[in-house]
């Protein structure tokens, strides 16, 4: 097992590190300040179009693609983009300058690995070129979703449509102005085995039939502008040629989708830690309370050693899963996926929060990332399945390798 980074990735690291500093730092606070204002809820960041250009000219663009693009893709494995992902996840708002953000990410996969020929060069290249943006609706509010086969949105074969009936939350990405297309799952046939009952369909986000109900905030953040949104489908009609791979194959998408989904969060996790560990050390550098500096303080020297060790132990831990993917495919890297599923957000919270209780009150401010950071990694322990749904399956994974149940 060797972690060593190729060339190719260590160069896209320089590449993508001088670029930040170059194009993204000197805005920072611009960007900060427009998203803090009110009055820009669901507007997009004036200069965002202008940097994704210079990202794609610089060669800095679609890096999370694993397969070969031409030249939309720098055909990287899952190990060499690791870095990459923890880099963008100190600052977690650029990475659609480098197309590379959620629910985008993991739509273009299942794009590219079960679209058809039209449905890739109708909506995969216009995503890949970052001229639109996607939505993902699977969540439901009526129903424990975190079992999937629970989902009772309808897809109903009539003639040669498909009529979808339901109601979803949490839907990612939907509220952008730029989104023009959903991936929804949803039932086809209720009576079929419950893990071939669901199917997968694109639907255009101006269709009729779609509404948006609302907005929804994480512990108070929207996540202006893709945010997460309400939607209720009412007797939605769309071209059954807008189903993805066939009828029943929902789960099989799913799975291809969110296995390098969830490693994708789990990266950007370790970014958000490791800005969280440089931020609190910087702090203990400038502050003092009854004469002493705060680096002087064993306690808060402690809780530093403890983060650094927690990051790097979940960073190997994600390298380790991205080389399994790699090499042996997601199927195989399941149980290592689900580790790290459950490892990342919860090292993230726990770094987080040291990082803000050293901050004090700056900590839990506007002032730095720490306060939404602190909602990503929470809601992280959420997204793609809970924690409780990898640890009963990773759980159930162990036992039978030592013994049949």
């Amino acid at each position: 097992m060797n972690f060593e980074y190729s060339n190719k990735s260590i160069e896209l690291q320089q590449k993508l590190i001088s670029f930040i500093e170059e194009h993204i730092v000197p805005i920072e606070e611009e960007f900060i300040a427009f998203q803090n204002d009110k009055n820009n809820m669901w507007k997009r960041f004036p200069k965002i179009e202008t940097l994704k250009q210079k990202a794609k000219d610089a060669g800095l663009w679609n890096l999370f693609l694993p397969n070969n693009y031409g030249e939309l893709s720098p055909g990287l494995t899952n190990l060499e983009y690791a870095p990459l992902a923890e880099i963008m996840g100190k600052k977690i708002w650029i990475s659609e300058i480098f197309n590379c953000s959620a629910p985008d990410t993991g739509n273009m996969e299942v794009l590219a690995k079960y679209g058809s020929e039209s449905q890739k060069d109708k909506w995969l290249k216009p995503l890949m070129n970052g001229e639109i943006r996607s939505a993902f609706l699977m969540t439901e509010p009526q129903v424990a979703s975190s079992d999937a086969t629970n989902i009772e949105t309808s897809i109903i074969l009539d003639g040669d449509e498909y009529v979808i009936n339901g109601r979803k939350w949490w839907s990612s990405g939907a509220m952008d102005p730029h989104c023009k297309v959903a991936i929804i799952m949803g039932k086809t046939d209720p009576n079929a085995h419950r893990h071939q009952q669901q199917s997968m369909v694109l639907v255009p986000m101006n269709i009729e039939g779609l509404e948006v109900i609302r907005p929804l905030s994480v512990l108070g953040y929207y996540d202006s502008p893709e945010g997460h949104a309400e939607i209720q489908l009412t007797n939605v009609r769309v071209s059954k040629e807008n189903l993805i791979l066939g009828e029943g194959r929902g789960f099989e998408i799913a799975q291809g989708r969110l296995g390098p989904g969830r490693i994708h969060h789990c990266m950007r996790l370790v970014g958000m830690a490791q800005y969280a560990l440089e931020i609190m050390a910087k702090r203990t550098l400038e502050r003092e309370t009854f004469g002493k500096k705060f680096y002087d303080y064993s306690s808060i020297r402690h809780e530093i050693a403890k983060s650094a060790c927690e990051i790097e132990q979940a960073r190997l831990l994600t390298l380790s899963a991205a080389d399994k993917m790699d090499k042996a495919g997601n199927k195989e890297a399941k149980d290592i996926i689900a580790m790290i599923k459950i490892v990342a957000p919860n090292m993230a919270q726990k770094v987080i929060d040291r990082a803000m209780q050293i901050l004090g009150g700056k900590g839990v401010g506007p002032d730095t990332y720490l306060p939404h950071y602190f909602a990503i990694a929470r809601m992280l322990r959420l997204a793609d399945g809970p924690d409780e749904v990898h640890m009963y399956q990773l759980g159930k994974s162990c036992i039978k390798k030592y013994g049949n149940k």
